[in-house]
């Protein structure tokens, strides 16, 4: 497994773990989970009383932090250290349950404010750049999604098109896979899963990667099939599987990381100026009339 070329960035270091945890063994999967589950703890422990607290070895321990793409337990420390002192310095809503609406609301939006930013963690800003080249320099572009990411991929459609990029979002899964077996090299396929095991989803990838196109996955595991099978692999999201409460506000990374491809493309292409108040004026009208 490769290594990261860079830490990740303050407060997203849980991202990163949480993002990589299930590509690992059981063992490895323990110590990640202690790590997540009590950072501030393993912060301050020594290689052998994180071994003791997962009932592994000390050289599951360090072999968990070379997989995770760290130089070694240290490493994770000062990164754990790093963004615990950036967090402390944050005001503290805690969903409890027990607060009114006037106390839990602020704090839901607190949580998702603060994951949002932390759920960068993963994000490989190499392969997202790569990415908006081989979009912007597309003959034709298909976007496959469904289960929940499907609302993702709908929006990300809309927004390409308000800026002059022809595109297709087929809803149905049927219709996902045939229009990936037509396409042809020069063609780029982005498929949306957050588990990036979505198997619908994986079979129009299949098609596309038959046909020998350039694939885009963005999903929220860093080593998934669909991580395997894209071209480049965007990630990021895996924060919003360790609370439940707000779970469904999951769907806005992923609405976020596309938003931030198409503005890539559209400014890589001057598409952004070129599409202008008029072919958002023209969406508008489509849309009220059809209410």
């Amino acid at each position: 497994m490769s290594a990261v070329t860079i830490d990740p960035p303050v407060g997203g270091t849980l991202s990163l773990i949480r993002s990589l945890i299930p590509s690992l063994g059981p063992s490895e999967r323990r110590v990640a989970q202690e790590c997540i589950d009590f950072a501030a703890e393993v912060a301050m422990l020594s290689v052998a009383d994180v071994a003791s607290r997962t009932d592994t070895s000390s050289a599951t321990v360090i072999r968990t932090c070379q997989n995770l793409g760290l130089k070694g337990f240290q490493h994770l420390r000062l990164l754990l250290l790093r963004d615990l002192g950036a967090a402390s310095r944050e005001p503290d809503r805690r969903l409890t349950g027990e607060e009114g609406s006037r106390g839990r609301v602020p704090a839901l939006f607190d949580a998702a404010v603060r994951d949002l930013r932390d759920a960068l963690g993963a994000l490989d800003y190499g392969q997202f750049d790569a990415a908006v080249t081989a979009v912007a320099g597309a003959k034709r572009l298909l976007i496959v999604a469904n289960g929940g990411s499907g609302p993702a991929a709908q929006m990300v459609a809309l927004r390409f098109l308000t800026t002059n990029r022809p595109c297709e979002a087929p809803y149905d899964s049927i219709t996902q896979q045939l229009s990936a077996r037509l396409l042809q090299p020069g063609d780029v396929c982005i498929a949306v899963s957050d588990s990036g095991m979505n198997g619908t989803t994986l079979r129009a990838v299949e098609a596309a990667a038959a046909a020998g196109v350039v694939i885009v996955g963005v999903t929220s595991y860093a080593r998934s099939r669909l991580s395997e099978m894209a071209t480049h692999t965007l990630v990021a999201g895996a924060d919003f599987h360790a609370w439940g409460d707000g779970a469904v506000t999951g769907n806005l990374t992923q609405m976020l990381i596309l938003s931030a491809l198409q503005d890539g493309v559209a400014r890589s292409t001057d598409a952004s100026s070129a599409a202008g108040p008029t072919v958002l004026d023209e969406v508008m009208g489509i849309v009220q009339s059809a209410e």
